[in-house]
């Protein structure tokens, strides 16, 4: 079964059965990256009167309680209520979850931070999610364990373009857009979602619902194989329904070929070519 859709009026087609799984798992025998300092996820079996949600100690069923933050523990998806005072969760604002998408490799300047220049040097698609792939990209980035070692990040200034060109949807490898450690000013932040920067200590009190951003949405610690090359994917993000502002995600990408159509005339195009020239 293939998905359609359209990117700067091009038809492309995405094979629904090969699928390319972004996310990084939690939990025993997962990738259990780390971030922040946050603690580890803990999965247990649930304890109530006589029972107990483990069947290898004598339970009739499985049936655990998971404690995590999904800002340290694994790929997330958050939303504007991220940064404000107001009550702003995930579900309130992501409401689809097919996207076009591209896919780009970035390098790391100084092994600092994403730069203005970097990302301008993009050959930015007009689609609603980008995909930031950093360098260098080894396995190991899956488990990873960033606390307390200042990982890279994005110059509020390259996400103000981005924001300015209308991407929705921004996905990273990296656990944050801003620094691990910056006086809680959350300058890239801000600039994404179009919020006036804070002084340190500062709040945005309030958001309106008809703000131009509202909808947009970061997607932080994911992880894109060194095989995938850079192009234009489907992207569905798989997020569950829990009423807070960022929350475990799934981001599923789907290859883009040009429609049937589409290579039908260019092979068409091609015979006529080689026929005349003959």
């Amino acid at each position: 079964m293939n998905l359609q859709l359209t990117i700067e009026g091009e038809v492309y087609l995405a094979d629904i059965a090969q699928p390319i799984d972004l996310s990084l798992s939690t939990g025993p025998g997962g990738d259990n990256p780390g971030a922040f300092f946050i603690d580890a996820a803990q999965f247990e079996p649930i304890r109530v009167g006589g029972f107990v949600g483990s069947v290898a100690e004598g339970g009739s069923a499985n049936c655990e309680v998971l404690r995590f933050c999904a800002h340290g523990n694994t790929t997330h998806t958050e939303c504007i209520g991220h940064i404000t005072q107001s009550r702003v969760v995930l579900s309130d604002v992501l409401k689809q979850f097919w996207f076009t998408a591209q896919l780009v490799t970035a390098e790391i300047v100084s092994g600092r931070y994403v730069s203005l220049g970097e990302v301008k040097s993009w050959r930015l698609n007009q689609v609603d999610a980008l995909i930031v792939r950093s360098l260098p990209n080894q396995i190991d980035k899956k488990q990873r364990q960033w606390s307390g070692n200042e990982p890279p990040y994005f110059e509020p200034e390259a996400l103000s373009f981005l924001r300015d060109a209308g991407i929705q949807h921004l996905l990273t490898d990296l656990p944050s857009v801003d620094p691990e450690v910056d006086e809680g000013r959350l300058s890239a932040h801000h600039e994404w979602w179009g919020l006036t920067q804070r002084l340190v200590g500062g709040v945005v009190d309030s958001i309106d619902v008809l703000h131009p951003r509202l909808n947009a949405t970061i997607t932080e610690l994911i992880y894109v194989p060194e095989h995938i090359s850079d192009g234009l994917y489907a992207l569905n993000l798989q997020c569950p329904n829990l009423q807070t502002d960022a929350v475990p995600s799934r981001p599923v990408i789907y290859r883009l070929t040009p429609s049937a159509h589409r290579l039908f005339y260019e092979r068409e195009v091609v015979v006529r070519g080689k026929f005349v020239g003959e």
